[in-house]
């Protein structure tokens, strides 16, 4: 028989390991809800951080309380994504008095998560398909960003199961710390890694991180530089002339041989040609005599016949 619980109910268990499964419906925009657990102590305490399991610390040391991972279920028309919690209840340490079942959402408030339930199965392998109980959560102002859903709790020798749907405003940190857990704030909790396979984000359904977390890489170690020789500098170039221009001359006199090796041939400079001379001791030749009968002709419109 399955209870359908009020907020504060609670209902006895005769199962000796539970499971319980946090289910919302996947719709348009909705985030990612991750179930976590708080072992609690006779002073409403953790006894160290070791008794939260959440995403980045999904199993207990003593391997009693462990989460189960994120999965997506089909019902009917409805899509639901689920998360989901187990614990061994005769095999938890009697300092253990609670296990607080929480839920929690990426900084994002509940009033985004359509349908959202705790259902508790009887994790025994031969165990009924039905749920032993669950209960409908509402939160109180819409704001909340973590929820205590119910609590597992010792009654006798025996368990049982409360329904609370508390909230918190601060998220899953601000309900650790309220119950024991040592938050560094700079370090404060790390969202969950989504699953690649799921869609996620605004405009579909945000999905849920693996089992087990991602582990950071570890840091690089820094790699000495290698020294490598400096090419020297490229020698100045003159400046080139525009095309049309003469070329500078040189600033510097070009460097002249030394004493009495050969002087470097001049540049080929064209001159106009010049008469052969005579060798020394032999007569010039005289300047030709012009000829005495020679005469202009006239010219000029003077001479012209009228």
């Amino acid at each position: 028989m399955t209870h359908a619980m009020l907020k504060g109910s609670n209902v006895p268990l005769d199962a000796t390991a539970v499971r319980a499964v946090l289910r919302w419906t996947l719709s348009q925009g909705s985030p990612v809800v991750d179930a976590s657990a708080l072992l609690l102590g006779t002073d409403g305490r953790v006894r160290s951080d070791e008794d939260f399991v959440f995403y980045n610390q999904p199993r207990h040391p003593s391997g009693k309380v462990w989460r189960l991972g994120q999965k997506r279920v089909t019902e009917g028309t409805a899509v639901h994504l689920t998360d989901t919690v187990q614990a061994d209840l005769t095999g938890l340490d009697p300092a253990v008095d609670r296990v607080l079942l929480v839920a929690s959402a990426e900084d994002v408030p509940f009033e985004q998560v359509r349908a959202l339930r705790i259902l508790l199965y009887d994790a025994s392998p031969a165990a009924a398909a039905e749920p032993l109980a669950y209960f409908d959560i509402t939160p109180q102002t819409g704001a909340e960003t973590a929820l205590i859903c119910g609590e597992l709790y010792r009654r006798g020798e025996g368990w049982k199961f409360r329904a609370l749907g508390e909230g918190y405003s601060n998220g899953l940190v601000g309900l650790a710390t309220d119950f024991g857990i040592s938050v560094d704030e700079s370090e404060a909790v790390p969202e969950p890694t989504p699953d690649a396979s799921l869609p996620r984000g605004p405009g579909a359904a945000a999905q849920p991180s693996a089992a087990h977390p991602a582990q950071p890489m570890p840091p690089a170690q820094a790699q000495p530089s290698a020294s490598y020789p400096v090419a020297p500098p490229a020698p100045a170039v003159a400046p080139q002339p525009a095309y049309g221009y003469p070329p500078e001359p040189p600033r510097h006199p070009a460097p002249q041989p030394a004493y009495g090796y050969p002087q470097p041939a001049a540049a080929h400079v064209t001159r106009p040609p010049v008469a052969p001379q005579p060798a020394y001791g032999y007569p010039h030749p005289g300047a030709p005599v012009p000829d005495p009968n020679f005469r202009m002709p006239p010219q000029g419109p003077q001479f012209l016949a009228r």
